[in-house]
């Protein structure tokens, strides 16, 4: 009997949308694309799919989850405090010269399931340190960007653990295809109608000029202070280098900065968070005064707590997104174990580092200015999941009025 194998056409039209709808290429442009090893038959056909829409140079940087391993395994302590910053500082100057960046997602979100906490979180924040020239290119959108995905192996056993692994990855790769859009007669237009529906969303919500969110649901009484001069954004956005890319793909979401000092009361997780190799489930905690004082998970506590220790940052939101719970993600039934398209099924927070476009006239503001209004600086960008069918969200007005945004998981309009 013949292995399942998965849609080459498909595959196609996922790298031509990732290039044309995500990064937006543009004439003569360079792109730093990064992926998993097994995701070369997507890296193939993006590179090849830039070139023809006029990309300049298409540097592919590939790591691999059996190396990722040696290191835990055999590497002596003094590695786990290092990071490659002669590499991030190649990213950046690319960055700064105009490059595009493209990341292509898709690692056994297990990985390091079972490698010491402290290891992993001394690595990443070591690799944090060193990435943190080249990623405040991308935090302040100075060039256009894009995230897309390929059904990595492992990443297919852990979310079809029960079929053979060539049909768990064609099964993902169908479910990648169809949340991505591209399995419809015309992804680009499929793309255009869907950032036209976010584009109303965000409307609506900067007409409204909120004060705060306030989130109710089982385990969950919390108000989200949000940033002064605050602006919510969603799906295609313009970069400060003027190309309109929709960084992540796919996308649901409508999102904008919290203010560092103003998010009070507990929340609980809906949905698992896969981070750096393990999942921590179970997440619940307490904010006062926007910093996180108690915090606990049925599972992977200690990676949870390493992660908030990362820095005074790690405990104070970057971030609040607002999901339907009918989004076609949430609507597939499945957890992906991928914070791509977990967070794009319900609404979720981000403890961290601030999007500095999410601001009016961000592009022109000071890191300064930023914290000033109430932006959150850390070294850690986490999205985690705190939306269900049983979610309702006030906004809440300067005046203290209360506007229905979210009735049982739906927007309320």
């Amino acid at each position: 009997m013949s292995k399942a194998t998965i849609d080459e056409t498909m595959l196609d039209r996922l790298a031509e949308v990732a290039v044309r709808v995500g990064v937006n290429i543009q004439q003569g442009q360079d792109l730093v694309l990064t992926a998993p090893a097994e995701a070369l038959p997507l890296v193939r056909r993006v590179a090849a799919a830039a070139y023809r829409a006029g990309a300049g140079l298409v540097t592919p940087i590939l790591s691999d989850g059996d190396v990722t391993r040696a290191r835990y395994l055999h590497a002596g302590e003094d590695s786990f405090d290092r990071a490659p910053g002669w590499l991030y500082d190649g990213m950046a100057a690319a960055f700064a010269g105009g490059a595009a960046r493209m990341a292509i997602a898709g690692d056994d979100p297990m990985l390091l399931s079972d490698i010491d906490a402290a290891k992993v979180s001394r690595a990443g924040k070591a690799n944090s340190m060193a990435y943190k020239p080249a990623m405040e290119h991308i935090v302040n959108f100075d060039v256009n960007w894009a995230i897309a995905s390929y059904p990595h192996p492992g990443w297919a056993r852990r979310v079809f653990p029960d079929l053979p692994e060539d049909e768990a990855v064609v099964r993902l790769a169908d479910a990648i295809f169809a949340a991505s859009r591209v399995d419809t007669p015309d992804p680009v237009a499929a793309w255009a109608d869907h950032n036209a529906a976010l584009r109303a969303r965000t409307d609506w919500l900067n007409e409204r000029r909120f004060a705060a969110l306030h989130f109710r649901g089982p385990g969950t009484d919390l108000t989200v202070g949000l940033a002064d001069g605050h602006e919510w954004m969603g799906g295609a956005s313009r970069a400060k280098n003027g190309v309109i890319c929709n960084p992540n793909i796919p996308s649901e979401e409508v999102f904008t900065t919290p203010h560092a000092e103003k998010t009070e009361g507990t929340v609980r997780a809906t949905k698992p968070l896969a981070h750096q190799g393990s999942l921590i489930e179970g997440i619940e905690v307490r904010f006062e005064k926007g910093r996180i004082t108690e915090a606990r998970a049925s599972r992977g506590e200690d990676v949870l707590r390493e992660l908030i220790a990362t820095d005074e940052g790690a405990r104070r939101l970057g971030e609040v997104a607002l999901v339907p719970h009918g989004s076609p993600i949430s609507q597939s039934g499945l957890l992906f174990y991928n914070t791509l398209f977990d967070e794009n099924a319900a609404c979720h927070i981000a403890l961290g580092q601030c999007y500095s476009k999410c601001f009016v006239d961000g592009g022109d503001l000071s890191a300064d200015q930023i914290a000033a209004q109430g932006g959150n600086s850390s070294m850690i960008h986490v999205d985690w999941m705190i939306g269900s069918a049983e979610t309702d969200i006030d906004g809440i007005t300067d005046t203290g009025d209360r506007v229905p945004v979210f009735r049982a998981g739906e927007w309320a309009d």
